[in-house]
């Protein structure tokens, strides 16, 4: 939506040069993965730097001369930052928490008072999936619940205020996928997949196609929308309202193994987030129309049962 929204403002409306731009829009999705894992990896070097730091005191207590080491060597966190691929990418991004500390020094701190941690480092029983358990929900109550954590990374690129989303679930998609037996050179999962691969990420080919289309169709699904917004120009309906639309009368027409009614409800919580408040009733209703008349017209070919719905 937003690639297709810089598209439709350019004044050259190159075709090629927005899909680049698309493509690595979603490339930066990537590299906040990058940070997002790395932050996990620094929770972990603040709580050994603070372990060390107890151990070097003048006059240190027993629990400091022989601290609970559970966390610091919670076998993920481990496989996490001996992983050649995560480390090479976070060479490749430059990425320093040097400068950011105190952050994470208050969600440490946090952290060391929750219930989770306590119940995790006092637990007699080790295994992988507690390690799992432990770190995501460090990721996702305290880190990402920190609002000057989340700040960091909407200073760093624009964009990313609303892509913390999809690379927070993919963050939490490989905590929760990752295997004992992984050893340093296993691969991070991918952003996109193709079609022939086993996964369920984005599909590459579903993303361009669907941008290439939108912006093919653009004049004729115009049209469409003019002809059922009754008393509106096309002109005067919210641009957002309008892109939305056309991506949708594309998925309609162009992808008959998504159904309707996936692409309806889509569309309309996508425009409750981005467009006005009076989008959702709008898209609705010119979308239903679409849907009747396309029918009718023998336009929208879905395969599948349920598809037409």
């Amino acid at each position: 939506m937003q690639a297709l929204y810089a598209h439709f403002q350019s004044d050259d409306n190159n075709l090629n040069l927005s899909e680049k731009g698309l493509v690595s829009a979603i490339g930066s999705i990537y590299d906040l993965y990058i940070y997002l894992l790395s932050a996990i990896l620094e929770t972990g070097d603040f709580a050994r730097n603070r372990m060390e730091e107890g151990r070097q005191k003048f006059l240190p207590t027993e629990e400091e001369i022989n601290p609970n080491k559970r966390f610091i060597n919670n076998q993920l966190l481990l496989q996490l930052e001996a992983n050649r691929d995560l480390q090479k990418n976070i060479s490749r991004i430059k990425i320093s928490w040097a400068d950011h500390q105190e952050i994470f020094r208050k969600i440490f701190s946090q952290f060391r008072e929750s219930e989770a941690y306590q119940k995790y480092m006092d637990s007699s029983v080790s295994s992988i999936r507690e390690d799992k358990e432990v770190l995501l929900y460090l990721f996702g109550e305290l880190m990402l619940g920190n609002d000057a954590f989340t700040s960091l990374f909407e200073e760093k690129n624009i964009n990313w205020a609303d892509d913390i989303d999809t690379a927070a679930m993919m963050v939490a998609k490989t905590i929760k996928k990752w295997d004992s037996s992984f050893d340093e050179f296993h691969p991070l999962p991918p952003l996109m997949v193709n079609p022939d691969e086993e996964g369920d990420d984005l599909i590459r080919d579903f993303v361009l196609q669907l941008f290439r289309k939108t912006i093919i169709h653009s004049a004729k699904s115009s049209d469409l929308i003019a002809e059922r917004a009754q008393n509106w120009e096309i002109e005067r309906i919210a641009v957002l309202d309008v892109i939305l639309i056309k991506m949708a009368i594309t998925e309609f027409t162009e992808f008959p193994s998504i159904p309707i009614k996936v692409t309806i409800n889509e569309y309309i919580e996508i425009s409750k987030e981005y467009s006005t408040p009076r989008s959702r009733q709008f898209i609705n209703g010119i979308l239903d129309k679409l849907v009747t008349d396309l029918k009718a017209e023998g336009v929208i070919k879905k395969s599948g049962r349920g598809l037409l719905e």
